[in-house]
């Protein structure tokens, strides 16, 4: 029990990113005063200066004066036994009755009129420096519905419409339904004439295509008549969609006594649409990839890990708390600085502590995928955790903490470590292949395949088979299915 309090925290940083580990340091830096970087040149702790023994009068955050009173009015810790001077020492006890609770200043004093406008002045330069937020579809949308010369009740119910779009710009609910919860909430009587015209007008408005009820309106709602063959494509899209969908173009051809050759135009023109028009307007933070780790191989050939640490600071103990500490403070001050200590020295042993397993696992990991990286993904063999983790001599969750939203820099390419592992089969020679590479050669069949007769998945059974693999069909179909590859009849080319 006392150990699980430190085997917990080392299981937090093993688990966190190198950014998101940056960010615990800085957290700790600002929360934990005897923890500090290491500098490169760093004095002994030689004997405290009296700046140093008075640092009480000068301490920056009341934050922390509040947390040793509470400290030592509970009297949770057990004090040691040494008997201390307390003279230096005692304004820690008092700091906190000599603030008053308006000087919320850094200072200790009331900021002047000036301090506040410098302030202010800061504070309008950030934000002029951020970026907007990018405009949604729907305040472009109720911007151009703001336009239209409509009855109070009306325009009220196309605002409450234009709010039920979704990010694609598709009505969510049916329109009845919308009617009805709208005069219950308002306490008005819209018709449902009136939310017909009303919907009408919304589906004018920029990006064409919005409004609509289904995929299929939403297509028609981008025609218009200067489009190459209108007639053909509006017909298809009416009546054949589906058809469309599912290659079905000698039906179609029956149906509409269209050539298969204007069929094939039709549809381009349909691919030309945009089934989400809504979606110009979602703009998502790019995320930003970090790697740990970077592989590096040396002149025998061998592939070498190296944990990339750079943006992490060196940190230390502060030796002017540690001289502090055996200067003989009054008990309960020594017990608040012994505590900061072991809370700064579990940190540094927990960073250590994940530096060396994550080393350990990601070079247990290179080595075993050696092929990936000399032959390309093809060459990746089947990997589980628990192999590495009887390698490295862990348990399995400590490798999947350690890989877990971990990327390392290989020679071909930046990879999350978790990449590396995955089941596989065995060929008729006993050889293991991991389950990417029979994606792979999944994908290369079907690439060489002749589209007039595409392979049926039987047909990609028999073909695996012939290069040693041997699959049931239903796992073809699966893995067909997962890499998005249409059925035989719909990637015929006619």
């Amino acid at each position: 029990m006392k150990l699980a309090p430190r085997m917990i925290q080392s299981m937090e940083i093993l688990q966190l990113n190198m950014m998101a580990l940056n960010e615990r340091i800085e957290q700790e830096l600002v929360e934990n005063v005897t923890l500090e970087r290491e500098e490169k040149e760093a004095d002994g702790p030689g004997a405290p200066s009296e700046k140093d023994l008075e640092f009480v009068s000068t301490v920056a955050d009341s934050r922390e004066a509040r947390e040793l009173q509470k400290d030592v009015e509970n009297r949770e810790l057990v004090v040691g036994k040494e008997t201390n001077n307390e003279s230096d020492f005692e304004r820690l006890l008092e700091i906190s009755s000599e603030w008053p609770e308006d000087n919320v200043g850094f200072g200790g004093s009331r900021p002047s009129s000036n301090q506040v406008s410098d302030d202010m002045d800061r504070q309008h330069d950030v934000m002029s420096n951020m970026l907007a937020r990018p405009q949604s579809i729907h305040e472009y949308l109720l911007e151009q519905f703001s336009f239209y010369t409509l009855f109070e009740e009306e325009r009220q119910f196309g605002e409450y419409l234009i709010q039920h779009l979704d990010h694609n710009g598709r009505l969510q609910s049916m329109l009845p339904e919308i009617v009805q919860q709208f005069n219950r909430l308002y306490e008005l009587q819209v018709t449902m004439l009136q939310a017909e015209c009303v919907l009408k007008l919304i589906q004018h408005l920029d990006p064409p295509g919005v409004g609509a009820r289904d995929h299929r309106e939403m297509l028609l709602l981008q025609l218009n008549d200067t489009m190459p063959f209108h007639d053909v494509v509006e017909t298809l899209l009416r009546d054949h969609l589906e058809d469309i969908a599912y290659n079905r173009l000698p039906l179609i051809q029956k149906a509409t006594g269209y050539s298969l050759d204007l069929i094939k135009i039709g549809i381009e023109q349909i691919q030309t649409l945009n089934p989400y028009p809504g979606r110009g307007f979602e703009q998502r933070p790019v995320q930003r990839v970090t790697p740990d780790l970077a592989v590096e191989r040396e002149d025998n050939g061998r592939y070498v890990v190296r944990i990339l640490d750079e943006y992490i600071p060196e940190l230390r103990i502060s030796p002017r708390y540690q001289q502090m500490l055996r200067d003989s403070p009054t008990q309960e001050t020594r017990e608040w600085i012994r505590r900061k200590i072991e809370s700064a020295r579990w940190l540094i042993e927990s960073i250590e502590q994940r530096y060396n397993t994550l080393r350990k696992v990601a070079q247990e990991i290179i080595d075993h995928q050696q092929m990936f990286l000399d032959d390309g993904p093809e060459y990746i063999h089947p990997l589980k955790m628990q192999q590495i983790a009887d390698r490295v001599g862990v348990h399995v969750t400590t490798v999947s903490r350690a890989v877990d939203e971990k990327w390392i820099q290989t020679p071909r390419g930046l990879f999350p470590l978790k990449r590396f592992f995955g089941g596989g089969t065995q060929t008729a020679d006993g050889e293991a292949v991991a389950w990417d590479t029979i994606r792979i050669k999944l994908q290369e069949l079907i690439d060489n395949e002749n589209k007039q007769d595409p392979l049926s998945d039987d047909s990609l059974v028999d073909a695996l088979s012939a290069q040693g693999i041997t699959l049931a069909r239903r796992t073809i179909t699966k893995y067909r299915k997962q890499m998005k590859i249409p059925s035989s009849r719909q990637r015929r080319l006619y």
